[in-house]
């Protein structure tokens, strides 16, 4: 069984980074561009905030047994083939684990308007993936696993 506390408190974590990374949300491109300050919380909050979602989805995968992800992007493919996230919820994460690769291991090249678009557009999404887990652990308490979490569509 998943350890239910442990992912509880990676996600507290994860509301927690979402709402201090909201302040920025409507911050210019030409702001954040020559703003280092800017660009240095918000690009590390961001990859914390993907961090934890990769290892919420690390426990989760071990815990079902899933099939081993080649790489983080690849751990949400892991979650939506075991049907425990919808591919929409896949499609994004995977895409913000790319992200967050930019931002760890090519910090000079991440894209100012890929920032912005996800400050505007995608921060519900990690919002999506945290109803998505905790509707998983909902349905773990009771004893079903009959669900794509985040879809509430039965399988």
């Amino acid at each position: 069984m998943v350890d239910q506390t442990l992912i509880l408190r990676k996600l507290s974590e994860l509301e927690e980074y979402l709402g201090q990374i909201r302040e920025f949300s409507s911050v210019s491109a030409e702001d954040y561009s020559g703003d280092w300050k800017t660009r240095r919380i918000v690009e590390r909050t961001l990859q914390i905030m993907i961090e934890l979602c990769i290892d919420i989805a690390g426990h989760i995968i071990s815990d079902r047994r899933l099939r081993v992800p080649v790489s983080y992007a690849d751990t949400f493919k892991s979650l939506a083939e075991g049907g425990l996230i919808t591919p929409q919820i896949s499609d994004v994460m995977e895409k913000m684990a790319k992200f967050r690769n930019i931002v760890v291991h090519q910090y000079e090249k991440v894209d100012t308007e890929i920032v912005i678009l996800i400050l505007r557009k995608h921060l519900e999404d990690f919002l999506l993936f945290r109803d998505a887990v905790l509707q998983m652990l909902n349905d773990a308490k009771k004893g079903g696993t009959g669900k794509v979490w985040g879809s509430g569509l039965e399988i």
